[in-house]
Order: structure tokens, then C-alpha cells, then sequence
């Protein structure tokens, strides 16, 4: 009976320490439920910061009392340019932290207590040095700006976060002008929702409920340099770092493995990655996955949604307009095209701005031109794309070009062929094997090329010619009286008319694109910008025990990217 008493006694004592013990060792633990932060763009080259926390205390740990809000690294601000509150009640005391890169919002009277919830507001206006060249191209420079919110030591929270970010792009601005950079580490989308906010800023917006109070995620935009001053935007190189942690992870990897061989290799991966990088010209947005198919598009603008090569997607433009009589073809070395004085009523944008590119006599001019009507070409895409499925799309399409190719190929006479292929020429180009399936299904030959073939290739000389090149096929044209004269198809040998067809997109390679990879990156500049990566900045921030004197924490922000504006915070004291 005595045995089992002191049992109890030491069951009951070891229960009431293991309860006093979270009470002694109290220190900061929360959760944040919900966050929202907004970084406005303004015209006079700053931005103004707001964040919305929602602080729910959990019930055996310390009041939070003071608030840790990490500012971007670099930027430049003033105390007098910040405000707060909790709950409604102004925060009056307002001081730079020792503690974070950053301010300390004491809270007074108005601490959060445990077990209690609170919201804290703090908004920062005239935050300045935050802005990076992205790009420069032949029309027009843009800025960048990435921004990583504040977070708070891992040790110190709990739970998920509903989190929304929101980028608002200076005003002026027209919703097709700015970009999005694919958010870093983000549980959410990576494409924010856009729109226009009540001040007719254009709006990107992100939102996860999956997010965690202690995550690191990086938000980026960019948009046309014009709309802030050029003496906001940094032309310098900054980069800072800890040694031991570049050096702890360099050193070993250098003794095990050559020096040369390994920057070697960065050198070499780096400069393919680039090269591949300025190829993608299609914007993220337009691969969103939506539902359904788009159909009605063009050739040209399916070229467009699958990304094809430039060189192609001219040469497709180049056999519309000749198809519908705007142009003919009068050297292929260097390619020159005759524009009609009077064009067709149907022409398509993109067909007359094609157009319009070749009256320019200048080889960079024309270029130029081209790049212009490709990225309003891609922007077109992307409209018309809003709410489809591209995966589905872009299946449909390639049933499409099967299809086309087979109705040549099966085709039982050469004037069949002809037409067929007249009809599908736009679209068998855009078959990866386009040059194979081209000199096997011509053969040797003889092959009847299209009516308006001639207008493509100076050098077939031509029975279309003699028409004038304004007869429709299948039809008859009048030569005086009721007599009338039917129209001869060119006639070539197969390897002519195969070489004939391949040297068509050649010549837009050798002749007017020039370097593929340089004519395209000048369109991704534009349609499908990456950041560019001009800064780096390593930084810690001290541990912030609690009010009892125990423990410590930490946190670091590293970013290495253009325009970086990252903000770095520790718990709430």
C-alpha cells in the first residue's frame, strides 16, 4: 500500500514538472493564419511596402510583444516614412532592429498575450535602390525588381499560412507591357492572377493557403524603364557574400577535382543553358493549363503556341501573303520580296506588318520589324489562348499537320498533289521532318507545284508568270472575246521541286534572321524575359532569445538575382 502511494506521489510530481517546464523555458510561438503584402511601384523610382499578419499566440508561450519586419537589403528608407498598428491601435514605438536586417514594431500595451490573436499592420513608403536593368534590346529597356517577404524563425511558428502577394506595377502602364518572374520556392502557381487594381495599376497576384510563415519565396516583375527614372535603376554590380560558407563548400569540391575542369564545364553548361533559354520565347501564361481546345487559330499562330523556330514561322507569313497575291519573291540571296501596290482586304496583322518590314531597305532595320511583329504576334496568341487547355491545343494541331501531310502524300496524280499541297503547305512545314517527307514525297519526279509557287522562287521561271499571277486555280482566264486559256501549274523535276521548297525557309535563315538564337532572344527579351543575374547578397541575422533569456534563433535571406529586394525577419519577440 505504501509502495503504490509514493508511486502515485512520483507519477504525480513528474506530471506537474513535465507541465511547469514549457511555463519555465517560455519563449515565442505562433502562428500566422493569414498574411498579405503588397509592394506598390511608384513612378518617382520607390516603392511603398504594406503587411497585413495575423498573429494567433499559442497559449503557454511569450507575449509577443515586438514585431521583427526584415526589410529589403540595400534599399534605402526612413523611420519617419513608416507606420503601424496592431488591432486598429497605432504603433508609436518604431525602431531599427538589432536583430534583423530591419525595423522592431514594439507593441506596448497592445502585446499579444498567449493564447491570443492579433493583427499587425505596417506600411513603409519612399523604400529606395531597388531596381535592376533586366534587359536592353533594340526598342526599349526594362527594370526589375525581385522582392522576398519577410519570415519568421522556424523554430518560433506553427501551422500554414494563407498567403497573398501582391505586385502593383506602376500606373501608365497597359496590362500586355510588364511581366511576371516565376516565383521562387512558391507551394502556390507560379502564374499570378492579373487584372487592375482600384487605382488602374496593372495587378499581379499570388495566393497560397499552403504557404509556411517561416518560407522563403521571391516574387519578381518586370516592366518598361520609362516609367520610373533611369537614376533609380542600378547599373552596378553588387555582390556580397559570407567567405566561409562559399569557401567551406568550394575548397573540398577543388581538391578532389581539377580547377580548370570544373569552371570549365559551369562555362560551358552555362553557355548552352543560355542559348537554349533565348530560344523560349513563349510567355509562361500562355502555357496555362485551362480547358478545352482553341481552335480557329492560324498555322502561324499554332506555330507560335508550339514554340516553333523562327525561320519556319516567317517562312509560313511569306506563303500566306504570296498565296493571297501581296508579294512575290525577286531574290532569294539575299531574300527580296516585291510588295503589290494594292494589297488584299484579308490580310491579317501580322501579314501586313510582315509586309511592311520588307519595304525596309536596311537589313537591321527590317530585323527589327520582324522582332516587332513577332512579339505582337505572341501577344496575340496569348489573348486568344486565355481560359484553353495549350496541351490540348497544340494536340489537335499536330493531328492537324498529320493529316496535312497525309492528304499529299496519298494524293494519285500530280495535280492532285499540287493542289493538296497548296492547300497544306503552311501547315507540313511545321513537321519536324519536314525536309525528309518533302524530298520522299516529291520523289524525281515530274512534280506540279502550286499556282502561286512561281512568286516564291525567281528562278522556276513560269507559267504562272505569264498569267499575271492574279488567276485563281481551278479557273479559266479570259483572253479576249469568250475564248479563255487555262492556267499551267510550274513543272519541276522532284529533287528541284523538293529543293525548291527547303531553300525557301533557308533563305529566311541565311538571308533575313540571320543568327536564329540572337533574332529570337530579342523577342524572349520581350515576351518571356529571365531575370538577370547581377547581384548577390548573403546576410544573416542575429538570434532574438526570449524574454527569459533562454534560447535564440535565426534566419537567413540569400538572393542572387536582378533587382534584388529581399527582406530577411526573425520571430516576434
Amino acid at each position: 500500500m505504501k509502495k503504490n502511494r509514493v508511486t502515485s506521489i512520483f507519477v504525480a510530481l513528474l506530471m506537474l514538472l513535465t507541465f511547469i517546464q514549457p511555463v519555465l523555458a517560455q519563449d515565442y510561438y505562433f502562428e500566422v493564419p493569414e498574411e498579405q503584402v503588397d509592394v506598390f511601384i511608384e513612378t518617382d523610382g520607390t516603392i511603398t511596402i504594406e503587411y497585413y499578419y495575423k498573429f494567433q499566440n499559442a497559449g503557454s508561450a511569450h507575449v509577443i510583444d515586438f514585431v521583427d519586419i526584415g526589410m529589403p537589403g540595400n534599399s534605402t528608407y526612413q523611420l519617419s516614412d513608416i507606420t503601424a498598428n496592431v488591432d486598429g491601435k497605432t504603433i508609436t514605438d518604431i525602431t531599427y532592429s538589432d536583430y534583423v536586417d530591419g525595423i522592431a514594431l514594439g507593441l506596448g500595451a497592445n502585446a499579444i498575450p498567449a493564447g491570443g490573436s492579433g493583427v499587425v499592420y505596417m506600411r513603409a513608403e519612399n523604400v529606395g535602390n531597388l531596381f535592376y536593368f533586366a534587359s536592353e534590346n533594340e526598342s526599349e529597356d526594362y527594370a526589375s525588381i525581385n522582392f522576398q517577404p519577410s519570415y519568421f524563425g522556424s523554430d518560433y511558428v506553427s501551422g500554414n499560412t494563407s498567403l497573398t502577394f501582391n505586385f502593383h506595377l506602376p500606373p501608365g502602364l497597359t496590362d500586355q507591357e510588364p511581366r511576371w518572374i516565376n516565383p521562387k520556392g512558391w507551394p502556390g502557381d507560379d502564374t499570378p492572377a492579373s487584372a487592375f487594381d482600384s487605382e488602374d495599376r496593372v495587378l499581379y497576384q499570388w495566393a497560397s493557403t499552403s504557404a509556411s510563415p517561416d518560407g522563403r519565396y521571391t516574387f519578381g516583375v518586370t516592366f518598361p524603364a520609362r516609367v520610373i527614372p533611369t537614376s533609380a535603376i542600378n547599373t552596378e554590380q553588387t555582390v556580397t557574400y559570407n567567405p566561409s560558407q562559399v569557401w567551406g563548400t568550394v575548397i573540398p569540391i577543388l581538391c578532389c577535382t581539377g580547377i580548370f575542369g570544373i569552371f570549365g564545364l559551369i562555362i560551358a553548361l552555362a553557355v548552352k543553358s543560355a542559348k537554349k533559354r533565348r530560344l523560349k520565347y513563349l510567355p509562361p501564361k500562355i502555357a496555362i493549363e485551362g480547358h478545352g481546345i482553341k481552335r480557329g487559330l492560324t498555322s502561324v499562330e499554332a506555330a507560335i503556341l508550339m514554340e516553333q523556330p523562327m525561320d519556319k514561322i516567317l517562312t509560313m507569313i511569306l506563303f500566306a501573303v504570296v498565296k493571297k497575291e501581296a508579294a512575290e519573291v525577286t531574290n532569294r540571296d539575299p531574300l527580296e520580296l516585291k510588295v503589290e501596290e494594292t494589297l488584299p482586304e484579308d490580310l491579317r496583322d501580322y501579314e501586313k506588318a510582315f509586309l511592311e518590314a520588307f519595304k525596309e531597305k536596311n537589313a537591321a532595320a527590317r530585323r527589327k520589324a520582324l522582332q516587332a511583329m513577332m512579339v505582337a504576334l505572341v501577344k496575340t496568341v496569348g489573348e486568344k489562348m486565355k481560359g484553353f487547355s495549350s496541351k490540348e491545343t497544340v494536340a489537335y494541331y499536330e493531328e492537324i499537320i498529320k493529316k496535312a501531310w497525309q492528304q499529299v502524300e496519298e494524293a494519285e496524280t500530280p495535280e492532285v498533289r499540287a493542289e493538296k499541297y497548296s492547300d497544306a503547305a503552311d501547315w507540313t512545314i511545321l513537321d519536324k521532318d519536314y525536309e525528309t517527307r518533302t524530298r520522299r514525297t516529291f520523289g524525281t519526279g515530274p512534280v506540279f507545284m502550286p499556282y502561286w509557287w512561281w512568286r516564291t522562287d525567281p528562278t522556276i521561271g513560269s507559267a504562272g508568270r505569264s498569267m499575271g499571277g492574279s488567276v485563281a486555280k481551278g479557273t479559266s482566264a479570259p483572253s479576249g472575246g469568250n475564248q479563255s486559256r487555262t492556267i499551267t501549274l510550274p513543272n519541276l523535276p522532284g529533287s528541284n521541286a523538293a529543293a525548291s521548297v527547303i531553300g525557301t525557309v533557308q533563305a529566311f535563315s541565311a538571308g533575313v534572321v540571320g543568327n536564329l538564337t540572337s533574332f529570337t532572344g530579342g523577342i524572349t527579351d520581350k515576351t518571356n524575359p529571365v531575370p538577370v543575374q547581377t547581384s548577390s547578397t548573403f546576410r544573416s541575422s542575429g538570434g532574438r532569445g526570449s524574454g527569459m533569456g533562454g534560447g535564440g534563433h535565426s534566419c537567413a535571406c540569400a538572393c542572387a538575382c536582378a533587382g534584388c529586394a529581399c527582406a530577411c525577419a526573425g520571430g516576434g519577440r
